[in-house]
Order: structure tokens, then sequence, then C-alpha cells
């Protein structure tokens, strides 16, 4: 599971500058060890003799909360954390969004060339697992819920691509 950095830019543009630069530079770094990195996030590497498609990208959420500002990374690029090397996966990790509603909490999850027969849900507790997979697109995310619920609270809905599941209180 990619973690989720949690900068406190004190409320000011400094701080929103200086986290925004951050970033920038986290993707430079990105970018001088891939061979070509296009507008879309998806580049091609070579990885030990075999071809590869990776997807990076992240969402940066600001004011929640409060001062808070939330970068979560999406896509197959992640680093593996014993060695710091850069490490393309088979299996991508889509753009997620958990939003606490009144009456129920709502999550909504892009799973490109992926339909609702392809989509399979596991609930324990505040953890949602979620895995799809259609020829050679796959996915798996372990979303942390802002609390307990059980599988009979879970609706879903997948409509092109986008895949809406509410939990009710």
């Amino acid at each position: 599971m990619t973690g989720i950095k949690k900068v406190n830019v004190g409320g000011n543009v400094e701080g929103i500058l200086r986290g925004l630069g951050d970033l920038v530079e986290r993707l430079g770094a990105l970018a001088e060890k891939s061979e070509e990195l296009k507008q879309s996030g998806v580049f091609d590497i070579n990885t030990g003799g075999k071809d590869a498609k990776a997807v990076y990208g992240f969402s940066v959420k600001m004011g929640l909360g409060g001062d808070e500002t939330k970068i979560e990374p999406f896509g197959n690029v992640r680093r593996n954390e014993q060695t710091g090397e850069t490490v393309v996966h088979e299996v991508s990790e889509p753009l997620v969004d958990v939003l606490d509603e009144n009456d129920h909490v709502l999550v909504l999850v892009e799973l490109p060339g992926v339909g609702d027969e392809d989509l399979t849900l596991d609930l324990v507790g505040d953890i949602l697992t979620l895995h799809a997979e259609r020829g050679s697109k796959k996915y798996h995310k372990e979303i942390v819920l802002p609390r307990e619920f059980k599988t009979e609270q879970m609706e879903r809905t997948c409509r092109n691509g986008i895949c809406e599941i509410k939990l009710k209180d």
C-alpha cells in the first residue's frame, strides 16, 4: 500500500509553494529515471530486457480539516522502501476519493477499462480492499475508511470506468 504524506502548510502562500516545490522536485527525480515522460503521466521503460508501461500520478487535496494538504500517489510506479529503487509493477493503484457525507461515506474510484463484473470488494472493519482485473488492466488498493462498516451497508455502481461505493451509516 502506498503511503499518504500529510504536510502542514500553515495556511499561507509560502507554505503552499514550498509543498508544491517539493512535489515538483520528486517528479523531476522520477522523470530522470525514465526514458520518456509524457504529459499523460504514462511512459515506456525497459526493465531488465522487458518493456513495461508505467503510469504515475498524484492527487493533491488542500484545505482538509484546516491547514492540511494531502498528497496521494496512484499508478504502478512505486519506490522499494528497502533499496530505494523505483519499480514498475504489473498492478496499478487507482485514484481514489473518500467523501464523508452526512448519512454515508462515498468512495469514488477511477478504473479505466474495467467493468462492474471485473471488480471484487472486501470489507473488514474500516479497511476496504479493492481488486479489479480485465485483460492487461489490473488494479489493487487498500482504502482506509473513516469508521467501521459491515458488508451489508455497502452498495456499488460502476459506469464508464468510475466506481461509486456507498457505505450507509
